[in-house]
């Protein structure tokens, strides 16, 4: 479970991801909403949790904008601010939670528990279908006609990115950030690797290589589409 905490007092930022870190949950921290918004849209999380005073741009304004790019990772709120009217607004805007500080840890912790359930629940079902084969993400179970196959939880990850953006070639940068973490000091040699490892299950015809760029699930006209402004990898080494 990966978490995105946006918040600028540097104590409770610590705090708050050491007790979720703890808990096995992977965090990424970001100190304003520009940063945050940037990593939440670049980002694979299961989680944000926004504080709503930030400097640059406000949590409100970060979740406004969240949601206008049809993104449904439920929201936290994690403030200071406790008048009911704050509350509505943020609900309204598209959180999922509000939590007022100070806070119980066990409550916090109680919360995402809850998202966490709700989320998974509605994963049960859900489906991705692309060049004749169906994932279930969660199981990593792959059908394709009466072939039946069974991935381990990073290839059923790099598989569904590619479904989710088949015929768009997705540079290495990308995968990796998408499947291993924005912040990941995983070398890109493991893009290559899985798939590799995806080719030998589901056979090495459907995943196209762009030499020098990235790779694609093809599309039926053979031709992939090369994806519009690509992020650099960001690196948390100075």
């Amino acid at each position: 479970m990966k978490i995105l905490l946006v918040e600028d007092e540097e104590c409770l930022l610590e705090a708050v991801s050491h007790i979720l870190r703890e808990k096995g949950y992977k965090v990424d921290q970001a100190v304003n909403g520009d940063k945050g918004l940037d990593m939440a849209l670049k980002g694979d999380y299961d989680i944000l949790i926004v504080d709503y005073m930030l400097p640059k741009r406000d949590g409100m304004s970060l979740l406004r904008e969240f949601r206008s790019s049809n993104l449904d990772t439920p929201v936290v709120f994690l403030t200071a601010r406790d008048a009911p009217e704050d509350r509505v607004k943020a609900l309204d805007a598209g959180a999922d939670d509000y939590i007022v500080k100070p806070f119980s840890v066990d409550e916090l912790l109680a919360r995402l528990r809850v998202l966490t359930r709700r989320k998974n629940q509605n994963l049960l079902n859900e489906k991705v279908e692309a060049a004749g084969w169906i994932l279930e993400p969660l199981s990593g179970r792959v059908t394709k006609g009466t072939e039946h196959i069974t991935l381990t939880v990073k290839e059923s990850s790099l598989l569904e990115l590619l479904m989710r953006n088949y015929g768009i070639v997705l540079s290495k940068e990308r995968i990796l950030e998408r499947v291993w973490g924005y912040y990941s000091d995983i070398a890109i040699d493991n893009v290559n690797l899985y798939i590799y490892y995806l080719r030998k299950k589901l056979g090495a015809r459907y995943i196209k290589t762009v030499r020098g760029f990235g790779y694609c699930l093809k599309a039926d006209s053979n031709v992939c589409q090369a994806e519009f402004c690509q992020p650099k990898r960001k690196s948390m080494k100075k």
